[in-house]
């Protein structure tokens, strides 16, 4: 596996209300599902205001992948599993 295969995953999401539960549930199962190797980074915008305006964050939940490059965002509870692979360029695992 190389570096290139290894995907961050940054969540922002607002205090911890059931909309941000179910968007760290339906990410957490996706990425097990679908990833083989990924970081995961929970950011509470109320925690961290100041990492919030440095991207820009302007709803949530929003889901943005650092890596591998370009950078790609979705906004949402990240319900659709194929919306959320499909909108930040996932590859998922050939099974």
């Amino acid at each position: 596996m190389s570096a290139q295969d290894v995907y961050l995953l940054k969540l922002y999401i607002t205090g911890h209300t059931p909309r941000s539960a179910q968007a760290i549930s339906n990410l957490q199962r996706i990425c097990d599902q679908e990833l083989a190797d990924y970081q995961l980074q929970v950011i509470d915008v109320l925690e961290h205001p100041g990492l919030a305006e440095d991207e820009k964050i302007l709803a949530t939940p929003t889901l943005i992948r650092e890596l591998p490059p370009p950078l790609r965002r979705i906004i949402g509870d990240l319900s659709n599993t194929e919306k959320v692979l499909l909108g930040l360029d996932l590859k998922p695992i050939r099974r």
